[in-house]
């Protein structure tokens, strides 16, 4: 419905309730609507464009760099459709905090109010990892935006996420956003910005709580109860267009799928034979290789994983550099299967955490973010100075003349 970061407000949904006719009896419905927004509106390649662009996947010719040029293009839907989505999402997540901080305090007005700023955050965190400067819509307006620096939007991303721990705290399920969803993302936030003491602080006070353990793949990726997933998203079959299955699974699996995506070959040969991640990772139907994660192929859905506490781990162990850090490092090695590692220099320790970030964390939406802000993009990928950001879609260009194109496209 919203097409355009430069229309989406002059368009209004018939059914639509004016924010000032909402009573705190509604915010169930609402907030339920705010998830299903956050979920789906991004639409499902927004989950694995790192992956794609990150060299982890490869189409029919083999080669990721094919993927990854034809994606970073203005004109290409992968990006558009992203960039729309978060839009169409925040539009909705601003309603929602306009609307509750016009009510009075309690309970179910807090709990919704803390989820809105914790994805106001999550937003602005995948806009910024992406695009770079972009516009901070605070509230939802009918003026053309400008786009705004880097630092002013990581200050607010931080900002959100800080409100947002204010008002939350546990969640019924970890399908729904608490107050330590909220941690891990601002240790996220802070190790992406290099500011590495509050990245430590955030990912031990979860390491070292006592909720989260680190778990076996096939209960991480199989929905059954675990005890390492912070947040994720439900993504039932009913309501969902979010099926990342139908783009891994080629027709000849059971559950089918379009098999649009592959593993590129040196993701696969990362994994020992003694990795206990590698069968639910990837899977070989009919000579090949299929991503694992995601089993439902085109018969249903799966949930799609935010945070968990192995990213916390590593997260940890990269903060806390190679002397501090190669403990909570190895301590993951040892329980997915491998042996605990020995790195003479802090060039080779970065290079060990990055190769287990794209074993632990293969098609959960990191790997092209995690070259980019190491400053390995360019050589690991082959790709353009330029292309470290991508591209402002060629529509939004044209419908808001205030928006400026990221330089080389």
């Amino acid at each position: 419905m919203l097409s355009s970061c430069g229309k989406q407000l002059d368009l209004f949904p018939h059914s639509g309730i004016s924010p000032d006719a909402v009573t705190a009896d509604d915010l169930p419905a609402l907030r339920l609507g705010m998830y299903n927004n956050m979920q789906n509106d991004p639409k499902v390649h927004s989950f694995i464009t790192f992956d794609i662009l990150g060299g982890n996947l490869t189409g029919s010719s083999g080669n990721p760099l094919d993927i990854i040029n034809s994606t970073l293009s203005p004109l290409n839907s992968i990006v558009a459709a992203s960039w729309n989505g978060y839009f169409s999402a925040l539009f909705q997540v601003n309603n929602i905090i306009s609307i509750c901080e016009s009510l009075p305090a309690s309970e179910v007005r807090n709990r919704t109010l803390g989820e809105a700023y914790y994805f106001r955050g999550l937003i602005y965190f995948n806009l910024v990892t992406r695009w770079g400067d972009v516009p901070i819509l605070r509230k939802n307006t009918l003026e053309k935006p400008f786009r705004k620096p880097v630092t002013e939007v990581w200050a607010f991303v931080e900002e959100n996420l800080n409100q947002a721990a204010a008002l939350l705290g546990t969640s019924e399920s970890y399908y729904y956003v608490s107050a330590d969803a909220v941690t891990a993302l601002r240790a996220r936030v802070m190790l992406s910005q290099g500011k590495m003491t509050e990245a430590t602080t955030y990912a031990e006070s979860l390491i070292t709580s006592g909720k989260y353990k680190l778990d076996a793949f096939e209960k991480i990726f199989r929905k059954l109860g675990n005890t390492e997933v912070i947040f994720a998203f439900e993504n039932i079959s009913e309501e969902s267009s979010i099926n990342i299955s139908d783009l891994f699974y080629t027709y000849a699996h059971p559950n089918k799928g379009q098999g649009t995506y592959k593993p590129a070959r040196d993701v696969v040969d990362s994994y020992a034979a003694n990795d206990n991640r590698k069968n639910i990772s990837i899977v070989n139907i009919a000579g090949t290789e299929c991503i694992n994660k995601y089993p439902s192929g085109q018969t249903g859905r799966d949930p799609v994983i935010i945070s968990r506490i192995a990213e916390m781990y590593l997260i940890s162990a990269e903060a806390q550099g190679r002397l501090n850090g190669i403990g909570r490092l190895n301590q993951l090695r040892s329980f997915r299967g491998l042996v605990n590692l020995t790195v003479s220099n802090d060039d080779s320790y970065i290079d060990a955490i990055l190769l287990e970030r794209k074993r632990e964390l293969l098609a959960e939406n990191f790997m092209y973010h995690d070259l980019i802000r190491l400053g390995k993009a360019i050589k690991n990928l082959g790709i353009l100075s330029h292309q470290t950001l991508l591209p402002i879609p060629g529509r939004e260009l044209q419908l808001n003349g205030n928006l400026i194109p990221n330089p080389g496209y």
